[in-house]
C-alpha cells in the first residue's frame, strides 16, 4: 500500500471534522425552524383568538386586530427563539446519541468538548438577534401598541361602529347599529340609533346616512329618509315623527397619551433612570441573550441518551430545568424591583448559578466516559485467560 504525504493525513482530520460541524450546524438549523414555526403558529393563534373576543366585545377595533397582534408578535420573539435554540441543539444531539454517531466520535478520540464550537457557531447569530429584539424592537413594539390602542379608543362612535353588531357610545348614551358601509365614501346604510333625552326615550331608524364635517371641525352623523319615535317606557303616548334630514352630533373623543411605563422605554432611557423597576426591566432585557447562550450550553451535556432506554428521561428534565431557570429569573427580576435585592446580584446571580450547573454537568459527563473508555481498556487483560 502506498505510503501518503504526512501532510494529507493532517489535513483529512480537520476536514472531515469542518464537514461534519457543517452538516451538524445544518441539522441544527433546519430543527430550529421547525420548532420555532411551531412555537410562534401557538403564540398567533393565541393571541389572534384573545384579540378577536376584545374585538367582539367592544374593547378594540376590528380593523386594529392585524396590527396589535404583529406587535404582540415581536414581543413574543426573544422568548420563543431562546426556546427554539435550546429545543433545536437538544433534540440534535440526542438524536445522534440514539444512533450510536456520538459514541463512534467518542471512540475516535472526540471528546464532548469539542460539540462547543459548532453549538456556539449556531447559537451566536440566534443570541445576537435576541439582543436585539429584547433591547430594541420589544420595547418599541410595546410602546406602539400602547400608543395604537389609545388612538383606536380615541376614535369617535361612527367611525369605530363595525357594520352588522350594535355599538354604545364612550359617553354610553347612544347605541349604535349600521348594517353596511360603502367603502369609499363617507355613506352607511340601514341605521339605526337610540338615545336619550330629558327622560324619553328616542329611536331613530333611517335607510341612508352620511358624516359631515363642519368648517369649525364639528362632525355629525346626518340620517336621510327616516323616522323617529320618541316617548316614555311603558306609556303609549309615543310620537313619531318622519324626517328628510336628521343631523346628530358626533362627540370627538381627545386622544389619550400613552402612560410611560418600563416595559415600554427604551434600554437608553432605562439607563438614565435609575430606579428599581428600570432596572429590573433593564435586567430582564439583558438577562434574555445570556439566557439562550447559556441553554445553547446546557443542551450538550443535557442531550445524553441510554440508545436502550429512550430520550424521555432528559427531555423532561430539560424541561423542569428550564422551567426553573425562567421562573427564577422572573423572581429574581421582580426581587431587583421591590428592593430586596441589589442589581449586581439579581443580574448575574442566577445565571453565575446557572453556569456552574453546565460546568458541574459537563465534569459529570466526561468523568463518566473516561471512567467507561478505562473500564473497556483494562476488560482485555482481565478477562485474559491464564497461561
Amino acid at each position: 500500500m502506498p505510503d501518503y504525504p504526512q501532510t494529507h493525513r493532517i489535513k483529512s482530520k480537520p476536514l472531515r471534522m469542518g464537514i461534519f460541524h457543517r452538516a451538524l450546524v445544518a441539522e441544527f438549523v433546519s430543527n430550529g425552524l421547525l420548532v420555532f414555526a411551531v412555537l410562534i403558529g401557538i403564540v398567533v393563534v393565541s393571541q389572534l383568538i384573545r384579540l378577536l373576543s376584545d374585538a367582539v366585545g367592544g374593547k378594540i377595533a376590528v380593523d386594529g386586530v392585524v396590527a396589535l397582534l404583529g406587535f404582540s408578535a415581536v414581543n413574543y420573539l426573544p422568548v420563543l427563539l431562546s426556546i427554539s435554540l435550546f429545543i433545536s441543539i437538544l433534540l440534535t444531539l440526542s438524536r445522534c446519541y440514539r444512533d450510536s454517531e456520538m459514541a463512534v466520535w467518542f471512540c475516535a478520540g472526540v471528546g464532548l468538548t469539542r460539540w462547543i464550537r459548532p453549538v456556539l457557531w449556531y447559537a451566536m447569530p440566534v443570541v445576537a438577534l435576541v439582543a436585539l429584539l429584547s433591547l430594541v424592537l420589544s420595547p418599541w413594539a410595546l410602546l406602539k401598541a400602547d400608543e395604537f390602542k389609545k388612538k383606536l379608543e380615541s376614535r369617535d362612535d361612527v367611525a369605530s361602529a363595525t357594520p352588522g353588531t350594535f355599538r354604545e357610545s364612550k359617553q354610553a348614551d347612544r347605541v349604535y347599529f349600521i348594517e353596511n358601509v360603502n367603502v369609499g365614501s363617507n355613506r352607511v346604510g340601514n341605521i339605526f340609533v337610540q338615545s336619550e333625552q330629558n327622560g324619553k326615550l328616542g329611536t331613530m331608524v333611517a335607510r341612508q346616512g352620511l358624516q359631515e364635517t363642519l368648517p369649525n371641525g364639528d362632525r355629525f352623523l346626518v340620517l336621510l329618509n327616516g323616522t323617529r319615535y320618541e316617548g316614555t317606557p311603558g306609556q303609549l303616548d309615543y310620537r313619531i315623527v318622519e324626517f328628510e334630514r336628521y343631523a346628530i352630533r358626533i362627540d370627538s373623543v381627545p386622544i389619550k397619551q400613552a402612560q410611560p411605563w418600563a416595559r415600554t422605554m427604551s434600554t437608553s432611557e432605562l439607563w438614565r433612570n435609575h430606579t428599581t423597576w428600570h432596572l429590573a426591566e433593564l435586567e430582564w432585557r439583558l438577562g434574555l441573550p445570556i439566557s439562550a447562550a447559556l441553554l445553547a450550553l446546557l443542551a450538550i451535556p443535557l442531550s445524553y441518551v441510554n440508545p436502550r432506554a429512550g430520550r424521555s428521561l432528559n427531555l423532561v428534565l430539560a424541561i423542569v430545568l428550564y422551567m426553573l431557570y425562567s421562573n427564577m429569573i422572573s423572581v429574581t427580576n421582580a426581587w431587583v424591583g421591590q428592593g430586596k435585592l441589589s442589581p449586581g446580584i439579581g443580574l448575574w446571580g442566577i445565571h453565575a448559578a446557572m453556569l456552574a450547573i453546565i460546568l458541574l454537568m459537563f465534569y459529570r459527563r466526561m468523568a463518566l466516559f473516561s471512567l467507561r473508555r478505562l473500564l473497556a481498556a483494562r476488560r482485555p487483560h482481565i478477562d485474559a485467560p491464564a497461561p
